[in-house]
């Protein structure tokens, strides 16, 4: 029997022409469990000044343990979500197009992602505005990504209660 498990994510990047380079990314699990990583492969040098401003003065310092080549996050990743054939995971993510693209980028072409990562996350913004567009609780750690990933897990956690609400209403006698 398949099972799901639901995780929320978020990741920090530099956006280039050619590429999105993964600075970090946060994972909240539905049952509260958390991951964070910082890569020491991406090139900093690289990033615009709004990135300089909002994202990299946020991060640990360098000797934190969370800093970590590409492959080690990678291995990290897959250790937090252990996605398999038989438990496969859920992603979920705010305005999470490119951040989808910078986590599957962990593990090569999308033909390479693991048994029971999905090619896809679901979008809770999308959900907003299927919902009417609900207000949201603000966001105050904004950029960075393990905060913006227990944001986004309060948002789904509202948006599936405002929808059980409005099916609750739409079926009552």
């Amino acid at each position: 029997m398949s099972h799901k498990r639901r995780f929320f994510y978020d990741t920090e990047f530099i956006e280039r022409p050619s590429t999105i380079d993964l600075i970090s990314i946060g994972i909240v699990g539905e049952d509260g469990s958390e991951f964070y990583a910082v890569s020491t492969d991406a090139e900093h040098s690289k990033a615009n000044q709004w990135v300089k401003d909002n994202v990299l003065m946020l991060l640990p310092p360098e000797d934190d343990s969370a800093w970590c080549s590409r492959e080690v996050m990678r291995a990290r990743v897959l250790d937090f979500l252990r996605p398999s054939k038989t438990d496969k995971v859920e992603l979920w993510g705010y305005y999470s197009a490119y951040d989808h693209v910078a986590l599957c980028w962990l593990f090569g072409p999308m033909v390479d992602l693991p048994p029971g990562m999905p090619m896809y996350t679901r979008d809770a913004k999308q959900l907003c505005d299927s919902l009417g567009n609900p207000r949201l609780p603000p966001n105050n750690g904004a950029h960075d990504a393990l905060v913006d990933a227990r944001w986004t897990r309060s948002v789904w956690q509202l948006l599936t209660a405002v929808a059980q609400r409005a099916a609750a209403v739409t079926h009552a006698p």
